[in-house]
Formats: C-alpha cells, structure tokens, sequence
C-alpha cells in the first residue's frame, strides 16, 4: 500500500510525495540527478514492516513543481535541494528520520545533516556522489546535451547506469543497449524511467553537472567529512562507471562513522538492478532502528 500527493515548500512551490508503509521509523529516500522517487519503487514491496518510507521528488523531476531556472542555475544548487528537503519534511510532519540516498542525492543529504545534524539518524547511501562533489568538464556537460536532444541517446546513457541489466557488448559507443536474459518486468520499467527525463527541467539537466563540478571545485562540503558522525552504510556497485571508487574510500575513511560495501555484478543502480537485495540492505541497516 502507498499513498502520495504535494507538500508545499513555501515560495509557491510544490514537491510530489509518495509514501510506502506506515509503520513508526520513518525513512527520506532522496534520489537522483534525473530520476524521481519512482527510482525505490521496484525495492519498495519487500521492506519490512515498522518503516514508513517517503520518496520525494526534487524540484524540477517527476510530479514536482519545475520553476524556470536562474541565471547560472542558482534556484538549482545542491544547497536548494537540501532547502527543500529539509522543507518537505516540515510539510509532512516528519520531525527526525533515517536517510536512504542514491548518487546525487547522496552530497544533498551530506548537506542536510550537516545544515541539521540532529534531525536524522542513519544513511543508506547507494552509489553516492559524495562530498566531494563530482568533476564535470565541458564534454561532460555536452554528454547531457546530446542525452537532452535524443531518447536513443539518453537510453544509451541511462543503461550505463544499470549496467547488469544490460550484455555488456552492447555498452558501448555506437551500440543499442540489449536487455540480457532473465531480466523481466525490469524491461518495461527502465524504459518508463527513460521516458520520465525528458520531463525535467532544464535546470535539472544542466544545473545538476554544473553545480556538482562547482561542489567539486569548493570543496566546501568535503571539507566538513568529520563533522558527518551519523552512521553510515556506503552501498557502491563494482560495475559503477558514475562514481570513483576512490571518492567512496575516501569518503568512508574521512567520515567518523562510515563503512563501505562494494556489490560484487551491480552497476550504479541496485535499486533497480536488484531491488530485492537493495530491499534486503534497506531492511536490514534501517529496518528496527529507532531514529
């Protein structure tokens, strides 16, 4: 069972919610660049009792509200969303919960625990960005331009984010990703998270890059790793092509309370690559855990 709707935000804005199980330790799912809280819904129906799990879409994805974007994506920073976050939570009455993240959101929840330490309790981070940020030059940018302009390209680009989905011969420069046998109703699911990031806004597609090349650059928020003492369980795929492994180490040795996970045959995205073990780690890191 799950139910939904809009939380307002202030500043006329809304954020779509949905929500799966009632039970008495709530947990945030923040998701990633391009994606929408659908991206937990596939684990979703093997979490454990006692959770209540919310998944919120960010400005500009999924159901949310997408308001045009500033001058140099400023109403787009990783600071906003965490804003938002943190406002999302004070519209639904959620006064503390655990984190779930998966890659970008992972660096927006670094910044909500330290903009509100005592508000959460554990983090489920899969396939973080992490605070360090993510380094985007000019060609990375132009990746998301050529993905904006055509579903081949960006179902291209999608399937290295869920690699074991996918014959690893068709993963490559001028190939058609082909689904490998045995992968099911995960089929037609990709395809709709495919067709969901042509409704994002612009300042999703490119303010995203260009504000976690600036993280990057400051180092504003890996310089504050120590300070980011609520448990941790990094989940990253060894099939991973989005985050360095080397951020994730660092990451996991920089923060007072971290561990690291690598997932033997799982790329960028357990949540929809294996939701069944993704559900399984979920349960078993957060399920039972008081906040």
């Amino acid at each position: 069972m799950s139910r939904s709707g809009k939380v307002d935000i202030g500043g006329g804005l809304r954020l779509a919610w949905r929500e799966w199980g009632d039970g008495p330790i709530p947990v945030l799912f923040i998701h990633g660049n391009l994606a929408s809280k659908d991206w937990i819904e596939r684990a979703a129906r093997w979490f454990p009792e006692g959770l209540r799990v919310v998944g919120v879409d960010w400005r500009g994805c999924g159901d949310s509200d997408k308001p045009a974007s500033e001058p140099e994506f400023a109403n787009y920073t990783m600071a906003q969303h965490a804003a938002d976050m943190l406002a999302a939570l004070d519209g639904l009455g959620i006064e503390r919960c655990h984190l779930a993240t998966h890659s970008t959101g992972g660096i927006i929840a670094a910044r909500m625990m330290l903009a509100e330490p005592d508000r959460f309790g554990r983090c489920l981070a899969l396939d973080p960005v992490t605070p360090l940020g993510l380094k985007f030059d000019a060609a990375g940018i132009a990746v998301f331009r050529a993905m904006q302009a055509s579903r081949e390209v960006t179902r291209a680009g999608m399937a290295t984010a869920a690699a074991s989905l996918f014959l690893a011969e068709t993963l490559v420069p001028g190939a058609t990703p082909r689904f490998r046998e045995g992968v099911g109703e995960l089929q037609a699911f990709f395809e709709r998270i495919v067709d969901q990031t042509f409704a994002v806004a612009e300042g999703i597609w490119f303010g995203t890059p260009h504000h976690l090349n600036l993280e990057y650059e400051s180092g504003e928020v890996a310089k504050r790793m120590g300070e980011l003492t609520h448990e941790h369980l990094v989940l990253w795929g060894e099939l991973d092509g989005w985050i360095p492994a080397a951020d994730v180490r660092r990451m996991a040795a920089e923060m007072p309370n971290c561990r690291l996970l690598t997932a033997p045959g799982v790329g960028h995205s357990m949540n929809l690559e294996q939701p069944e073990l993704y559900a399984g780690y979920f349960g078993g890191f957060l399920g039972g855990v008081p906040v």
